[in-house]
């Protein structure tokens, strides 16, 4: 295994594989990124061929970037805060639109050291959206230290979209316990 591999381990995997999927069908990819602050975009483009599909991402770690760039709704940013699974589909429902992109993926949670928005460290929302302009959230509920919980919420955004892709998607707000 290379030392690419060592550190990308599974989560590579499943880039690779959404990119193929995406690639065989001539779609493409825009990711929205909170709590993982990047770490979507990187899994992607770690994969060779990868702009063949990937149009790009936002980072939206602040709550005024999440309303003015992606277009979340400000009225729900100021009564529900950034850690809500409406937030997730909005932003990835936004960061499709902006970049041009078939599907959109979108991030947002606490990672921690301390709770946020009255969420719990551990908290995540992972978010779906696809052509027909339909979305689907998972909740999380993550443990670990707040470098665990970035990691796995990559590979649960990863893990939504190919269950989407393959037409095998889930209730939304299904919630899931984990770590690693």
């Amino acid at each position: 295994m290379t030392d690419e591999g060592a550190v990308y381990g599974a989560a590579d995997d499943r880039a690779a594989r959404v990119l193929a999927v995406l690639g065989e069908r001539g779609g493409t990819l825009a990711v929205a990124e909170s709590l993982t602050g990047g770490l979507v975009a990187a899994e992607l483009t770690a994969v060779p061929g990868a702009s063949r599909t990937f149009r790009g991402s936002v980072t939206a770690y602040a709550t005024d970037l999440k309303r003015d760039v992606l277009g979340v709704d400000g009225d729900l940013l100021a009564g529900r805060g950034a850690v809500d699974p409406e937030v997730a589909r909005q932003m990835a429902a936004g960061v499709r639109r902006l970049l041009g992109a078939g599907w959109g993926v979108a991030t947002t949670g606490v990672a921690g050291p301390d709770p946020q928005d009255g969420r719990p460290v551990g908290t995540v929302y992972v978010a779906v959206v696809g052509p027909a302009g339909a979305g689907k959230v998972s909740a999380l509920r993550l443990n670990g230290d707040r470098t665990e919980i970035r990691k796995e919420s990559v590979r649960r955004v990863l893990a939504l979209l190919l269950s989407e892709l393959s037409g095998n998607g889930r209730a939304q707000d299904t919630e899931q316990n984990g770590g690693n």
